[in-house]
């Protein structure tokens, strides 16, 4: 084969080429005059070598070394790294050598030399700047969208803002009613994250494509309306001139909903008849961004999205790069043109500040790149970062470097510090103040943002045509001979089309997801946990404090007190166990397949693709599994997974992956070997390797339609076949404590468990120690977080924080089935897979929020026990649905524990 026909030479000098196909070993080569013999299998966008490399000299890409040779490497040795290896030997390739010829290249702190540092000039602007079709505002510039928004404060709202958002589904308001819904500051203490999430919900009310906004926050939030009203005081931003309020849930779901429906309903005509107007292409605020990307990234769509950007700042605009920790490595590509002195500064600051907090939590940078990254042939950060530091073309000078969701300063070329996370990042692109996002990709991610049109360019024309539904850009058309320059005219005249309000492939599938840069817990350098930020250090999982690591305890039972009453229950006989439900689960393997499993479990309820095998389906979408760090985090992270896969109630489970995550579908096979469960009782979708949304639901269908089970048998039987969780929010009374230590001691008796959580108000409570354990000496977790315990009986959860969410998720991976929670002063959200009832002592609460409790307590110990058991029962019989459930009020997360950290 000629080489210019399967390789591609990021630059001349360079001494590795990449791949542009799979060639496999003993395939031969035309390279330089003479004829090359791989001696390995060389996967498309891996690399192998062109010029003699001794051994200890670096291997380069855009004349940046990304690893050292390990021995004396010859034209056609294929280019691999221990980490890179790995990937692809565990995905059953064969041909592969045995042995890396590669090491991953040190992550060197960068020293700028400020004497040789080159001051440039930005492009120059068009003698005739261009116009779009836009809504102007009052304040700043004009949006490409007119969306009404309604954006919870905190994650305790976000129920609440999906289903407000969805009663207005079809009603003509501009671009629609979309919700912001997402999940931080819902824990009682103040965030780490809490500037970074002022700024971007600020951020968010004053977007240009918000025509409208209702800020929505519960009683006693941290993070409040009235502390995004403050912090923009405080930081001098804009009053919000477009049709807005505040609103604070004070009563039940229900009449809150209404409540805050009569707020939005006379703002939809207002914004429905703003009408397009001729407006200066300047307002065009473009978040540059990349996800799921591969070897190819760099040279075809990161390039191409730079370019249009910069026709864009030609025309007085602004492109906004970000994602810190994937520019580390590529310092001196970055600070090739700036500004001044300053903003070099400033960028070495922003660098050095994130690897120092990622360093908090044990990690490096190093742990950036995803499983979907290597094996798509990036096999560190450096490769990974100068890919994506391609978005900023050569020609193009840095201007600026802001802080996660500040405004920006101006227009021109910007850099705002983010995550690698793709939708935290994005997020706070949003806040600061981009109207319009190019997302480029080589898997092809499907992400998009509710209130701003994103617009994907895909790196190779094969992922283009199979994924062509859910695409916008095919970048690969360069790799196949059309000019950049011509990719560049077409690309910009698209930018301005979807400026204009032409729908953009996210838009017409109706896809959309929010995620903010998520809480980290550490907040210094702590002993035996934090490293340097050198790259060179790591830190064995084995090695970390057992608490902070969540290791797994033994799941041995706590002894505590007992009753031999049994209270009565109708449950299910499914395959021979007693259960309350047989659930159809369809679980994403990552942040970014969630609102797809979730589009797929409602229309699997409503045609019954599992027939009468199972009661319900359920989705359970969350912000992990990609973008986030890994070790401690991470085993917590599978451990829940898996929690719910081999959960009692689960009796079909289908695992949806995206396609490029960290934990995709094959991790998740290794992961189920490793626990002795056979991987064939699962099934397995991939929205990418199946070629988009219409395809992969074509397939979880048909897999869901495979089986012929019976249909579960009633059978009479009692709550100790059950495992509960049993929870307290807000004041509780000496009796109500009394009542649930009853609850549970009945439940253990019986034979049943108890699970509590080590950081809840019930387990502080002495009076419910006295009557659960016989005494008020403290008492620690038997499980760690999503653990199973060994034996029934009494237990406690390692809780690593006081989000509920993540507390009620915990409990479901342990196998809890339903949860009984006394609340005060305020209501919770349900947790989509294990029923959350509700019941309460207190009066106030009770007058109002009776109408979202599902019991209310009355009588002494005994008599409020008595209600708690039977109204388990009436949920455990399918014979009452919790109201938060019924509601639509319900959600899901998992915790990253203390060490977890954006990525």
């Amino acid at each position: 084969m000629k080489f210019e026909d399967i390789g591609v030479l990021p630059e001349p000098e360079d001494n590795a080429a990449i791949c542009s196909r799979r060639l496999d070993a003993g395939t031969q080569i035309e390279l330089d005059g003479t004829t090359v013999t791989l001696p390995h299998t060389v996967l498309e966008g891996h690399r192998f070598v062109v010029r003699r490399i001794p051994q200890g000299e670096a291997i380069t890409s855009w004349n940046t070394p990304f690893a050292r040779a390990s021995r004396d490497l010859f034209p056609g040795d294929y280019v691999c790294t221990p980490t890179s290896l790995q990937a692809v030997t565990a995905r059953g390739v064969e041909g592969l050598p045995t042995e890396p010829s590669a090491t991953n290249e040190p992550l060197d702190p960068f020293e700028l030399d400020e004497n040789a540092l080159h001051l440039g000039q930005q492009v120059t602007s068009v003698e005739q700047p261009g116009t779009f079709l836009g809504y102007p505002r009052a304040t700043g510039p004009a949006g490409t969208r007119n969306h009404v928004v309604v954006m919870a404060t905190s994650s305790r709202s976000s129920g609440f803002v999906t289903e407000l958002a969805r009663r207005f589904d079809g009603a003509a308001a501009g671009d629609g009613v979309v919700p912001v819904a997402h999940t931080e500051g819902g824990e009682d203490e103040v965030p780490n994250n809490l500037h970074f999430l002022l700024a971007t919900l600020a951020g968010f009310t004053l977007n240009s494509n918000v025509g409208a906004v209702l800020i929505v926050d519960t009683t006693d939030d941290v993070v409040s309306g009235r502390a995004i009203q403050d912090f923009m005081a405080e930081h001098d931003y804009p009053e919000i001139k477009v049709p807005h309020a505040f609103f604070t849930r004070e009563a039940g779901f229900e009449h809150d909903l209404t409540t805050a429906g009569a707020l939005v309903e006379p703002w939809l005509p207002i914004v429905d008849a703003q009408e397009r107007t001729e407006v200066p292409l300047a307002d065009l605020k473009i978040a540059l961004q990349c996800g799921g990307s591969d070897a190819f990234s760099g040279i075809s769509a990161n390039p191409l999205a730079g370019l249009v950007g910069a026709e864009v700042i030609k025309h007085g605009g602004a492109a906004v790069l970000a994602e810190t920790d994937e520019l580390i490595g590529a310092e001196p590509y970055v600070l090739k043109n700036v500004r001044d002195l300053a903003t070099a500064r400033r960028f070495l600051t922003t660098i050095r500040s994130f690897k120092e907090r990622v360093g908090w939590h044990g990690h490096t940078a190093e742990g950036n790149p995803s499983g979907g990254n290597v094996y798509r042939g990036l096999y560190n950060i450096v490769l990974k970062s100068i890919g994506a530091a391609r978005k900023l073309p050569r020609e193009v000078r840095l201007d600026h470097v802001i802080d996660y969701g500040e405004p920006l300063p101006g227009n021109g070329y910007i850099f705002m510090d983010s995550p690698g996370n793709d939708l935290e990042s994005v997020a706070g692109q949003i806040g600061s103040g981009c109207n319009l996002i190019f997302f480029t990709t080589g898997n092809g991610s499907i992400t998009n943002f509710p209130f701003v049109p994103t617009l994907k360019f895909v790196t190779t024309s094969e992922r283009y045509e199979r994924l062509h539904a859910e695409m916008d850009v095919d970048a690969g058309r360069y790799l196949t001979g059309t000019s950049m320059a011509q990719l560049t005219a077409d690309t910009f005249d698209l930018t301005v089309r979807v400026a204009s309000g032409e729908p953009s492939a996210g838009e017409r599938a109706g896809h959309s997801q929010v995620s903010i840069w998520r809480n980290w817990k550490q907040s210094g350098p702590r002993e035996g946990i934090s490293i340097s930020t050198d790259g060179r250090q790591s830190r064995a999982l084995t090695d970390l404090p057992a608490d902070d690591r969540d290791a797994p305890l033994d799941g041995l039972p706590l002894p505590g007190t007992t009753s031999g009453t049994r209270t009565p229950a109708r449950l299910l006989r499914v395959d021979d166990r007693d259960l309350p439900e047989a659930v159809g689960l369809i679980l994403p393997t990552s942040l970014c397949s969630g609102q797809i499993a979730l589009r797929l479990a409602a229309q699997a309820e409503l045609e019954k693709w599992a027939g009468d095998a199972v009661t319900r389906m359920v989705a359970l979408p969350h912000t992990e599994g990609c973008g986030s760090s890994g070790g401690a985090s991470e085993e917590t992270f599978a451990r829940i997974m898996l929690g719910y896969l081999l959960h009692p109630n689960t009796r079909m489970a289908l695992l949806l992956e995206h396609g490029c995550e960290k934990t995709h579908n094959d991790y998740f096979r290794s992961r189920l070997v490793e626990a002795g469960k056979d991987p064939a009782r699962f099934g397995w979708a991939s929205i990418q390797a199946d070629g988009g949304l219409e395809a992969v639901g074509t397939k979880v269908k048909d897999w869901f339609n495979s089986f012929d089970l019976p249909s579960p048998v009633e059978h009479q039987g009692d709550l100790g076949a059950l495992t509960i969780g049993l929870e307290a929010r807000g004041p509780l009374t000496a009796d109500t404590a009394e009542a649930l230590g009853l609850v549970g001691a009945e439940i253990v008796g019986s034979g049943g468990s108890v699970v509590l959580s080590s950081r809840g108000t019930l387990l502080a409570d002495g009076n419910f120690r006295r009557t659960a354990f016989g005494s008020a000496a403290e008492v620690g977790p038997t499980i760690a977080h999503g653990q199973r315990p060994s034996a029934p009986g009494w237990h406690v959860m390692r809780m690593p924080g006081t989000d509920w969410m993540e507390t009620a998720t915990g409990f479901g991976a342990s196998g809890v089935q339903q949860i009984l929670a006394h609340v005060a002063g305020g209501t919770l959200s349900a947790q989509r897979f294990v029923p959350v009832v509700e019941f309460s002592r207190d009066p106030e609460t009770v007058a109002r929020y009776g109408d979202d409790l599902d019991a209310v307590a009355t009588g002494d110990a005994a008599d409020q026990a008595r209600i708690g058991l039977e109204t388990i029962a009436l949920v455990a019989s399918r014979q009452l649905v919790p109201k938060a459930v019924a509601s639509g009020n319900v959600g899901f997360q998992i915790t990253r524990g203390l060490l977890g950290t954006s990525m």
